[in-house]
């Protein structure tokens, strides 16, 4: 008897914390316009989408007041790691092969007033990080760029540690174990907390001095909702492919989960925006959704 009343005490405590989640909207993007697309970035306010296309990962612009495309970048590598600046200006990364087969990367900046890209970071071998921030942005290699003097709040990841500049001071931090390293970091819309990727983790939230928030379990590449929600990509594979891949919604205090889409539906790369999601499939079909959430 004891035992059957705390797991009904248990299953009330669940159902009380529960969130009431709505589709209200699904959508097919860009049908028949573009071919396969992936790595989808909605800005702040949801009225404009990067996303990759091509078979060099080109850079594209989507405008929704328009509904113009615009072609930012056939370069190599230009749509893999590109990101909104907090200043409204796109960054990104391209790649060529030179000689000795090294492969050498070269940043850009895209300025929307002037439909025009410039080069910001000349070419360097090894890797560049796009480093994302509340008042610009900032590349970083072994030569590095920024776009202001003060970032404001700036956040990327480098190997296993989560790398922070708070105006003008870098913090580095590893809050949990992972040899494979840490991935997708990104700042709440409020600037107080970081979401990343743990390898063998899978997402945390922290704060800005390190301390863990809460663990959200094994889900990739987490985008910030709001600022009480996450989504994030859940992929399950065989070792060679994709087996399946879902879009979840994630409370930030490690609460709720919800699936936004079915595990067989193979969606993944989530975005966010404006209260609009983004989200890619295997095969390149860019789908938009809108959702409710009531306590």
């Amino acid at each position: 008897m004891k035992q059957f009343l705390s797991l009904l005490l248990y299953g009330i405590a669940l159902m009380t914390c529960a969130q009431q989640v709505t589709v209200l909207e699904r959508t097919r993007l860009l049908q028949g316009v573009e071919g396969p697309a992936y790595y989808p970035v909605l800005n702040a306010d949801g009225s404009q989408l990067l996303f990759s296309s091509g078979e060099q990962n080109g850079l594209k612009l989507y405008t929704y007041d328009d509904n113009v495309v615009t072609r930012i970048s056939d370069e190599a590598g230009a749509g893999i790691d590109a990101l909104w600046g907090g200043d409204g200006r796109v960054y990104y990364v391209t790649q060529e092969r030179r000689a000795n087969n090294l492969v050498y990367r070269t940043g850009h900046c895209y300025d929307l007033a002037t439909a025009r890209s410039i080069v910001v970071l000349e070419a360097q071998h090894g890797a560049v990080r796009p480093m994302s921030a509340s008042r610009g942005a900032a590349l970083r290699g072994n030569v590095s760029y920024t776009s202001a003097r003060n970032l404001g709040v700036a956040v990327t990841t480098e190997g296993s540690e989560v790398v922070l500049n708070v105006n003008g001071q870098e913090r580095r931090f590893s809050p949990v174990e992972s040899h494979a390293g840490y991935l997708w970091a990104s700042l709440s819309p409020d600037g107080l907390r970081v979401a990343f990727f743990a390898a063998g983790t899978g997402v945390i939230v922290m704060d800005l001095e390190g301390k863990v928030l809460a663990q959200l379990g094994n889900y990739e590449m987490p985008c910030w909702y709001d600022d009480d929600y996450i989504v994030a990509q859940h992929a399950t594979d065989d070792g060679h492919q994709f087996t399946s891949s879902q879009i979840m919604l994630l409370k930030v205090d490690g609460s709720f989960a919800y699936e936004l889409t079915r595990p067989t539906s193979m969606t993944m790369q989530p975005t966010a925006g404006g209260g609009k999601i983004v989200y890619t499939t295997i095969d390149g079909q860019l789908h938009q959704m809108r959702i409710q959430i009531k306590p």
